[in-house]
């Protein structure tokens, strides 16, 4: 099994490199890791480009222009771009333990997704981290709240796994097999702003079969504190999301397949970009 890691960023370049620090740091690396950028600027650039030159797998940097919060979109983008039966979603604000990667595909299982969740840092402590002067985390580190979720006991975490009712997803810690991906459809590009678009998501896999594994225990991250983005659109995209459930949705019309071509039965895909300046890599 194959795995990639997308990384969804916007414009926090300082958070991105902290993460990806914490990448080149896991006892087992991905096969590939994708930045899948929101439209940030060319500081973020140069965070991806300092990485590409020291990573030990390949990084590839899934930009497209700046019109808003869509985040859906770009991840559509980076999973048509990503190369690996296995894809582990996450956003650039989380710090992850060192074992993140190989507990994500210890869960790994056909027919079901993994959701996941991160502990918290107060604004204080995450001011320290951004400058350097806290460099290791800990569920006991003083600033560090939501702390059950930052405990890594594996023993523990094979019960939770199996008692667990299921919630709606985070897609800033998340896994599930490309194949499964591309049968809804991706995200709903219909969703733009902040609200309810990995939870349509969760609820078309749901629909489809896939069922949620809960992860709890291992896959531990630490999620950087900031301000709320604006939520002004959260009330439309919850009425797109309950369409999806009154009309038991499995696929939405606008997700990945705008961006993919099927060349062949093993997924080989050739990437379209929908309009000039999306930076969407080529490949065959």
């Amino acid at each position: 099994m194959t795995v990639s890691l997308i990384i969804s960023t916007y414009n926090w370049p300082r958070a991105l490199y902290l993460c990806l620090d914490s990448v080149m740091q896991q006892s087992m690396l991905p096969n590939e890791i994708l930045i899948a950028d929101d439209g940030s600027g060319m500081e973020t650039r140069d965070v991806v480009r300092h990485f590409e030159h020291i990573s030990l797998v390949p990084i590839r940097h899934i930009w497209h222009e700046d019109r808003g919060f869509r985040v859906a979109a770009i991840r559509n983008k980076a999973i048509a771009a990503s190369r690996c039966d296995y894809i582990i979603q996450i956003d650039g604000d989380l710090i992850l333990q060192r074992n993140f990667i190989q507990d994500h595909l210890a869960f790994a299982r056909r027919g079901h997704y993994v959701a996941g969740s991160r502990g918290m840092l107060t604004k204080e402590l995450t001011q320290q981290v951004l400058n350097g002067e806290i460099t290791s985390l800990t569920p006991m580190t003083k600033g560090v709240y939501c702390s059950n979720n930052v405990m890594r006991i594996p023993f523990m975490s094979a019960f939770y796994r199996m008692l667990s009712p299921e919630y709606n997803p985070r897609s800033c810690n998340m896994a599930l097999w490309r194949e499964d991906a591309l049968r809804v459809n991706g995200y709903d590009e219909t969703f733009e702003g902040w609200g309810f678009e990995d939870t349509e998501f969760g609820l078309r896999l749901k629909n489809s079969g896939v069922r949620q594994l809960r992860i709890k225990f291992r896959a531990v991250a630490f999620h950087l504190f900031h301000e709320k983005v604006s939520r002004e659109r959260c009330l439309t995209n919850e009425h797109y999301y309950l369409e999806s459930i009154r009309e038991h949705r499995t696929r939405c019309k606008r997700g990945i397949d705008q961006y993919t071509i099927l060349l062949s039965p093993e997924n080989r895909l050739l990437l379209q970009p929908q309009y000039p300046g999306d930076g969407i890599l080529r490949y065959v």
